[in-house]
């Protein structure tokens, strides 16, 4: 079953379809050239143990996969050790896969590390394809990214066979009858008990507050007194996480692409109905299209497939509703991928389910051989463990005409989405909201951008509120997309490269149009 109250990577979703500054910076860890004056026994953590805390990593050109062959240039990979459990740093530890390419220019900064979303996203696969986009921070940053505890070559996690996968998309993600209710609350336990047994003990483990943690060591073992960082859709509340448990230790940070910290799990879901409800009206009206006739028309597609399924050309499967839906939400991740969602469209009101399913395919990293990626799994391992709510069938129930009413496409099955996503987890949560609170932490920049489908701008004036004052700091783009650096905007990535190479701070509130 394809996710989606839960945020994606941006790069991921990206590669499946294809003003006046003020304020100074807090400088105080560098030498006169900009540079890391951290050393080896600098800012180290409290409480780690000294073998894992002077540990020297070993960087050895990465190895391909079955999954992408070896990148090329100068990338290099290397194995941090990290506690099992944080709670008992002294004992079991679990092996984090790192991947980095050295700064290019001689005015080095230090290392500004990644984390691209999900959860679940891997950092070593995808730090590679992103360095173009930060290429004008090559020059003065190591490049850095990691896969979390949980995910891929960092003791990864699958949950079920591909075969399983495969057979749990004939399952009704927004049920009608008492048996299908059934059906989709068994596959939702059924796929809790295959992570248990993939997890082990480490299904306890692999918290955000967990990698927050795993990204101070990672900071001290790189010799680096600050975190400098770029998180990116959930990244964002990983960094506001980070923040608020070790403020002296914020560098430079950007936030882009915003989490709401403030929103429970119904929270969540109703932001994300109404994020990609009006980026579903922006490309129709982008079309000549009017939005509520628009929406109408594919909600009338929607309820058609409920019935009745499309046939495509893949042998053997069909367009049901949930995977179409799939396939409309992942061109809307990008105003590029709009084109492609027209066509699909087309193509299925004509009776031809071929490029929605193609497009699902694409979210739900399923190759044409039938594997599938693990990031689904490791998504959901990661946030049940983080959300401590688990609302039920009758809960949701009562919800779900408000959420229809803020989305006739994507309410429905976004309000079903909370009661099934954590059904009968077999691991407590540990929260409602995470905590991002960093009172004493140097200033960070909050992007925001207006027309994101899967963290709606509101969540970026909340992430700054929450992070307290003098340390948020607001960047809006009036664009479109999941995500803002890199998408078009030089007012946007002039100020965030201002901000990551000279440490100048723009006025909390600046709009790039």
């Amino acid at each position: 079953m394809a996710h989606l109250v839960r945020w994606t990577a941006l790069t991921a979703a990206a590669a499946l379809l294809t003003a006046g500054c003020s304020g100074g910076s807090s400088d105080e860890d560098k030498d006169a050239g900009g540079r890391s004056s951290a050393g080896p026994s600098a800012a180290a953590p409290s409480g780690v143990p000294q073998a894992l805390a002077s540990q020297t990593l070993d960087w050895t050109r990465c190895k391909g996969t079955d999954d992408a062959p070896a990148p090329d240039g100068d990338w290099r990979c290397a194995t941090l050790k990290a506690p099992l459990d944080w709670s008992d740093p002294d004992g079991e530890t679990i092996d984090l896969a790192l991947i980095r390419s050295r700064a290019s220019g001689d005015d080095r900064i230090g290392s500004l590390l990644f984390n691209f979303g999900g959860p679940g996203g891997s950092g070593v696969s995808m730090m590679p394809s992103y360095a173009d986009t930060v290429s004008s921070l090559h020059e003065r940053y190591d490049l850095v990214s990691w896969d979390p505890r949980g995910v891929a070559a960092s003791e990864g996690v699958r949950c079920r066979t591909d075969e399983a996968m495969e057979a749990a998309e004939s399952v009704d993600s927004t049920p009608d009858t008492p048996a299908e209710e059934q059906a989709y609350l068994e596959d939702a336990a059924d796929f809790g008990e295959g992570c248990e047994k993939a997890a082990g003990k480490l299904m306890e483990h692999v918290s955000t507050t967990d990698t927050a943690r795993d990204m101070d060591l990672m900071r001290h073992v790189l010799s680096d007194a600050k975190m400098h960082y770029f998180g990116i859709s959930y990244g964002t509340e990983l960094g506001g996480v980070y923040a608020h448990l070790f403020p002296k230790h914020v560098g430079r940070v950007i936030l882009d692409a915003v989490v709401d910290p403030g929103a429970d799990t119904m929270g969540h879901a109703e932001n994300q109905a109404r994020g990609f409800q009006r980026a579903l009206d922006d490309y129709l009206e982008s079309t000549g299209q009017d939005p509520a006739q628009g929406s109408r028309k594919i909600a009338d597609l929607l309820e058609r497939l409920d019935a009745e399924p499309l046939p495509t050309s893949s042998p053997g499967r069909k367009l049901t509703q949930t995977l179409a839906l799939t396939g409309i939400v992942l061109p809307l991740y990008s105003e590029s991928g709009w084109p492609t969602l027209t066509s699909a469209l087309e193509a299925a009101e004509e009776g031809d389910g071929s490029e929605l399913l193609a497009l699902a395919d694409g979210y739900n990293e399923r190759d044409p051989s039938g594997r599938y990626g693990t990031t689904t799994h490791s998504q959901r391992v990661i946030s049940c463990l983080d959300d401590k709510q688990r609302p039920t069938v009758e809960e949701t129930k009562k919800l779900l005409p408000r959420f229809e009413k803020v989305s006739p496409v994507f309410g429905a099955f976004l309000g079903w989405d909370t009661a099934g996503w954590c059904h009968d987890w077999p691991v407590a949560g540990q929260h409602e909201t995470p905590e991002v609170s960093a009172p004493g932490a140097a200033p960070v920049l909050v992007v925001g951008n207006t027309g994101d489908p899967a963290t709606p701008y509101e969540g970026a004036r909340r992430m700054a509120d929450e992070l307290g004052k003098d340390v948020g700091v607001v960047l809006t783009w009036k664009g479109e997309g999941h995500g803002a650096y890199g998408s078009g905007s030089d007012c946007v990535d002039s100020t965030v490269d201002a901000y990551l190479l000279k440490g100048t701070v723009p006025k909390d509130g600046k709009v790039c149009s």
